[in-house]
């Protein structure tokens, strides 16, 4: 009994000790960290040791800035000679490895899904003591599990699983074959042949891929009878399929987004909705909307500069080999390509309010707004509910009408989601590694290095310069996205925290769509970009010289968005008159740079 009762007075003892003061597991060197008193008292002595060598800290109640600046395993004791618990620290240099390998694999290799693998492996092997085996073993049972089991993780896959299917069953039955014959209509000139592969991109917004195929080949044949170049139908194509799914609030894009978001935000501690803050971010997209203007005021103006209008003055004076058109003539209607796509956006917005005052009646708010709503909603249930019931109805119309049997459409959607399986797999190991950068601080590394380099203020601009080259040496959006996400959003965070709440939430919303921005410039400007290619290729255009022309277009709309969107927003500029001051810079460069293309009947 004796011995029981001694026992138990040290176990609780340990236990007491080991809960008055809360102990980060691990740090880095010469970066401060907090260590939290939680027993209650005014202070109390922790003494730092190792090797003989001794820190001293005094703890006040909650918590107490510490550095260390040497690395090792240093064990807290009491004065008494309690043991509380260790640290154990690492060189700060070792957190940013991880990330940067990836980034470096991912330009030698263009292969994202091994880059990110390697990342975390390394991760792994810095934050469980170099012991390789152990790090291979964490790699999937605790790093990858972790990341799929997570419950807003699983919604944001099966979301993007579903979407994938709803635009494979669309595609199949004719839905949005149909849709783009609406536009074909209105293609009896040049200028009207530009403008309808415009409007056509923007109509098909939901899926890059799917954008890029359908406008290619259906407008192609048109075009070709236009005399407008294969390279100026590309270059269409190419910058309105990512710059416009990158924008809307339904699309292929938003569950990987709104993924990375949601881990970024987890990481500073947010409760912000991931939703509400990609909404806020899409006025501060600048680069896509400088792109979709581009491309509209030099089909709107018929003008053309650079390698594109040697391209365009060619193509109006050669004969061009027309291709029959490929135009299917079927029953199909448009609404089979639209309904469920309106089904699926009002579905969300729908679900959000169902969700947000649901929400804050249980909470007991009785007087609300709609941006109260929307940041109370769940956007995660809404997404996955709309996509469900999309699917459905894309499955009972498909069916009705008899347009494909029940094995055919099962097909059809059941290729759809495969075409999502890789970029829901990429997105797993992009948690994965926005776990190993939270674990290793790699923010916190990256603020001391780099926080007083520049104003915090130009932080979206560095951001989106930074994506570009990543995602134009990389070929990738989604993994300049799952590379660059987890590690803006708390730099920002610690940069920007000391500022008024209104600068801060700019500058967060800011640096969110400079990631998104800048991955969309490297994907549609990259040459071994997969969009950059199935542009050419539906297209029809050789590959290289569609490169060649679209690059001088892409950096000029580049140049514009960070110089009259992200820089002037980041200082209180409204996005919306920056948006306007975009539109009116790409207006003149194309009317005074670019020359008028001769029109031969």
């Amino acid at each position: 009994m004796i011995k029981k009762i001694l026992f138990l007075i040290i176990f609780v003892t340990i236990q007491v000790c080991a809960q008055e003061v809360k102990i980060p597991e691990l740090v880095l060197s010469g970066i401060s960290f907090d260590l939290e008193l939680q027993n209650g008292k005014q202070s109390d002595l922790v003494v730092l040791t190792e090797s003989g060598d001794t820190v001293t800290t005094v703890l006040v109640d909650g918590k107490t800035p510490l550095t260390i600046n040497e690395s090792g395993i240093y064990s807290i004791v009491k004065p008494s000679g309690d043991v509380v618990g260790s640290i154990r620290v690492i060189p700060g240099i070792l957190s940013i490895i991880p990330p940067l390998l990836a980034i470096l694999l991912a330009f030698v290799f263009r292969q994202v899904l091994i880059s990110l693998a390697a990342g975390i492996y390394v991760g792994a092997l810095f934050i469980y003591n170099y012991d390789p085996f152990t790090a291979f073993l964490r790699f999937s049972d605790t790093f990858i599990v972790k990341s799929t089991i997570d419950e807003s993780h699983l919604y944001i896959t099966l979301f993007t699983l579903m979407i994938g299917g709803l635009v494979g069953i669309i595609s199949k039955n004719g839905g949005t074959e149909a849709l783009a014959r609406i536009i074909t209509k209105f293609a009896k000139t040049p200028k009207s042949g530009m403008l309808s592969s415009w409007g056509l991109g923007l109509l098909i917004f939901f899926d890059d891929y799917s954008n890029t195929l359908i406008i290619g080949n259906m407008m192609r044949p048109i075009t070709d009878k236009l005399k407008i170049s294969r390279e100026k139908l590309a270059y269409i194509v190419d910058s309105t399929s990512a710059p416009i799914a990158s924008l809307v609030i339904i699309s292929t894009w938003i569950g990987f987004e709104l993924g990375l978001i949601q881990d970024g935000l987890t990481a500073i501690g947010s409760d912000k909705s991931a939703y509400y803050l990609f909404m806020e971010s899409i006025l501060y997209r600048f680069y896509p909307f400088a792109s979709l203007f581009m491309v509209f005021f030099i089909a709107f103006m018929d003008r053309d500069f650079g390698p594109m209008q040697k391209a365009e003055t060619l193509a109006r004076k050669k004969e061009i080999v027309k291709e029959k058109a490929e135009i299917s003539e079927n029953s199909t209607k448009w609404w089979n390509g639209l309904v469920p796509i309106l089904i699926l956006i009002f579905g969300v917005i729908a679900a959000l309010f169902y969700t947000g005052i649901t929400s804050l009646n249980e909470a007991g708010v009785k007087t609300y707004g709609l941006k109260e709503i929307i940041s109370n909603g769940d956007s995660f249930r809404s997404l996955l509910w709309a996509s469900t019931f999309g699917v459905i109805v894309a499955i009972v119309m498909t069916r009705i009408q008899k347009l494909l049997t029940l094995d055919e459409t099962m097909e059809a959607w059941q290729k759809g989601v495969q075409s999502m399986l890789y970029a829901s797999i990429i997105l797993v190991f992009a948690w994965a590694i926005s776990m190993i950068t939270t674990e290793l601080k790699t923010a916190d590394y990256v603020i001391s290095a780099v926080g007083d380099l520049f104003n915090v203020r130009f932080l979206p601009a560095v951001v989106f310069i930074v994506c570009s080259i990543i995602s134009f040496a990389t070929g990738t959006s989604w993994g300049t996205m799952a590379i660059v996400m987890p590690i803006v959003i708390p730099l920002v965070h610690e940069m920007a925290g000391g500022l008024t709440p209104e600068v801060y939430g700019g500058l967060l919303t800011g640096v969110v769509s400079s990631v998104l921005a800048g991955a969309v410039w490297g994907d549609h400007c990259s040459p071994i970009a997969d969009t950059t290619i199935l542009s050419s290729m539906s297209a029809g255009s050789n590959h290289i010289a569609h490169v060649r022309t679209q690059l001088p277009y892409a950096l000029t709309a580049g140049i514009i968005g960070i110089l009259f969107g992200e820089i002037p927003a980041a200082f209180g500029v409204h996005p919306l008159l920056s948006i306007i001051m975009i539109a009116f810079t790409v207006m003149i460069i194309v009317r005074f740079i670019g020359k008028k293309n001769e029109i031969i009947v």
